[in-house]
């Protein structure tokens, strides 16, 4: 059987819960005003949120792994830089400017 509410479908599930389970969910259902139906169905949609959060995380954290071993490889093999990269090429854009400023360019 299933029931049309709001956008989705619901499908009908049968499932066995621990006695102390359906005592918490019913008491929790009836202080909020839900059914227990509803509260089963966000617990559900956060486990399934966090799960998807917690995947990513994992796969951005595998992600920075191989970059980091990459870095690693890359200086075992070429070595570092002995200087500032970044400050010497500001430092020869200034002085571009600076000639260009005064023609000398």
């Amino acid at each position: 059987m299933q029931v049309e509410v709001s956008m989705s479908t619901l499908c009908r599930a049968q499932l066995l819960l621990e006695s102390e389970q359906h005592e918490a969910l019913a008491e929790i259902a009836q202080q909020e005003g839900r059914s227990i139906s509803e509260l089963v169905r966000e617990i559900i949609r956060q486990h399934l949120i966090a799960r998807d959060k917690e995947a990513i995380r994992r796969q951005e954290l595998q992600a920075i792994e191989e970059l980091a071993q990459i870095c690693a490889r890359l200086k075992e093999e070429h070595g570092v830089y002995p200087s500032d990269l970044l400050a010497e090429v500001r430092a020869e854009r200034e002085e571009e400017m600076e000639r260009l400023w005064r023609g000398e360019a």
